[in-house]
């Protein structure tokens, strides 16, 4: 790349509570259409996490350690005054049924709207439609093993 071609960054925005292996695989294939992603962890008081923001950041960064082309950063602000501070053109989202479709599209048209910034959507892969951060947390507060839904080496 020159310099004087611009990055192509995309904010890739979420609770990541925890990070899944269906965030990891739309990282993944986010990579092949961009430069850098960063994986940004929206700070959201009025939700309730089980893990903390620290923790979260933490074993996120730890994954990507060796990735040049992975950040993984926290912001308190709305998701495209970040994009736009950390230099992304583009936002990152999957979605996994027509219900998630409905709901990016209505934020992603805002955010165009606002900004110009663009979203991509990456259809989750079918093995990791039923994966949810949700579904996560659940079988952790029972005392079940996530090791099969969550990234290999993910230190919760």
């Amino acid at each position: 790349m020159s310099s004087i071609e611009k990055k192509r960054i995309a904010l890739f925005p979420g609770t990541f509570d925890p990070f899944t292996i269906g965030h990891q695989s739309l990282v993944e294939r986010g990579l092949a259409l961009v430069d850098e992603i960063v994986i940004s962890i929206g700070i959201n008081d009025k939700k309730r996490t089980h893990f903390s923001l620290e923790r979260r950041l933490e074993a996120i960064r730890d994954l990507y350690k060796d990735n040049p082309r992975v950040r993984v950063m926290a912001y308190d602000q709305l998701t495209v005054d970040f994009a736009r501070e950390v230099g992304a053109g583009f936002i990152l989202r999957g979605i996994r049924t027509v219900n998630d479709f409905e709901y990016e599209k209505s934020i992603a048209d805002v955010n165009r709207k606002l900004t110009g910034i663009e979203t991509f959507i990456l259809f989750t892969e079918p093995e990791h439609t039923h994966i949810s951060s949700s579904i996560v947390r659940e079988l952790l507060r029972y005392g079940r093993d996530v090791s099969q839904f969550i990234p290999e080496g993910l230190k919760l």
